[in-house]
């Protein structure tokens, strides 16, 4: 089972308490059924996926854990064959012997030999690759190279770029021909270095990332993600996080951005790599130990639950408050978000009474005093018709509401 890595700010998750997994809209543990694969595991919470490739499977694997998804995908790539950089950077490697070939992606390394062939350079690229040393990041890098009919000569073990500079700074570079495909993005400090060292490097941009074509769904999810309408937003490449930042400080928004991610909503990024200009900016990211969609949907599963749900007794009731629904007695119950908005205000402090001035300010859309009352009153309403239990939220005359439990019972 992969784990999730410890990285500053949020803690990893454990197995923890019992975790929902029943059918039906019903929250039953099962011991048979490990917590973060369980079906009901994210019911409840809401999550934005900025993904472009896989996006859909990688959505698949949260929603069959009943999570609620966003689609907002980030960047798009732009097609290799009209990259004129990837063109241009290709008859540079060829134009001498290349001693070193760093790889860092398996479908990059496929599109860059895919598209070598349609410029009629496949030939020269595979003579030159395998007089070379090949180190890749990964194992889905050193498939690629092995389906290419190459040998690969090293590894990182950690999957990471950082190994395979320090591998090869651990040699003498000087004079030495390195070839290093990027990723998506300049590896600027990685090529510094080698250069440094004495190395000659011609960096190859396999693909380019653009902002997506239609902004609109990720602007939505941008408002979401301040306002707390989302849960949780997983990232798969460190070029949709500054896509999503530089979509936020389009419209004024960057610092409340970075302040809900370090805040309520959780930043859940595949790898190291991805979480790099999260963590640059102070963000507690949780990621998987491996940098895979599944283990990255586990992680989610298991962190939410553990560290995204508040418990209490209300009325001699269970409750569970999830991101926009509530469990009670293991029954889920979607809530609107002005009712869902109330509960949680409510929560904060179980059992204290909570006055009609101070929902106000949690409630979205009242602007006049008059309509925020009257909203007040009816989410109200709507929250103890949504509960389907009498007594759990009391009304305190002339004071405000409160949930019917002991004071500060959580």
């Amino acid at each position: 089972m992969t784990g999730a890595a410890a990285i500053p700010g949020r803690a990893a998750t454990g197995a923890g308490a019992e975790h929902p997994s029943g059918g039906g809209g019903v929250l039953a543990g099962r011991a048979a059924v490990s917590p973060e694969t369980a079906p009901d595991a994210l019911a409840g919470f809401t999550v934005g996926v900025t993904a472009t490739r896989r996006r859909e499977e990688f959505c698949a694997l949260l929603e069959r854990r009943g999570a609620r998804v966003v689609r907002a995908p980030a960047i798009r790539l732009v097609p290799l064959e009209e990259d004129a950089g990837l063109l241009a950077a290709t008859r540079e490697a060829l134009s001498g012997p290349i001693d070193d070939v760093v790889i860092t992606t398996g479908v990059g390394f496929r599109g860059w030999t895919a598209a070598a062939e349609g410029w009629g350079l496949s030939g020269d690229l595979a003579a030159h690759l395998s007089r070379a040393r090949l180190l890749t990041r990964g194992p889905k890098a050193r498939g690629a190279v092995r389906a290419a009919g190459l040998d690969d000569h090293w590894t990182a073990p950690a999957e990471s770029c950082e190994e395979i500079k320090r591998h090869l700074l651990a040699q003498d570079l000087t004079g030495r021909r390195v070839a290093v495909q990027l990723h998506g993005e300049p590896l600027t400090g990685f090529v510094a270095e080698l250069r440094a060292a004495g190395a000659e490097v011609v960096e190859v941009p396999v693909y380019r990332w653009l902002p997506y074509r239609d902004p609109s769904p990720l602007r939505r999810l941008i408002s979401q993600t301040v306002t707390g309408a989302v849960d949780a937003v997983a990232f798969t490449s460190a070029p949709a996080v500054l896509a999503m930042l530089a979509a936020a400080r389009a419209e004024g928004l960057e610092e409340a951005l970075v302040a809900a991610f370090a805040g309520p909503v959780v930043a859940a990024c595949v790898g190291q790599v991805t979480a790099g200009p999260l963590l640059a900016r102070g963000v507690p990211v949780v990621c998987p130990e491996r940098p895979r969609l599944g283990a990255l949907a586990r992680v989610l599963a298991r962190h939410l639950p553990e560290h995204g749900v508040t418990r209490l007794v209300a009325a001699g009731c269970e409750l569970e408050i999830r991101g926009h629904a509530v469990a009670v007695d293991g029954g889920l119950r979607t809530l609107p978000p002005a009712p869902m908005a109330v509960l949680k205000r409510l929560a904060v402090k179980p059992g204290h009474v909570v006055a009609r001035s101070e929902l106000r300010t949690v409630l979205p859309g009242a602007t006049s005093r008059d309509s925020a009352e009257h909203a007040v009153e009816m989410a109200v309403t709507r929250l103890r018709r949504a509960l389907g239990r009498s007594g759990i939220v009391e009304t305190v005359i002339k004071r405000g509401y409160r949930l019917a439990c002991d004071r500060g019972a959580a």
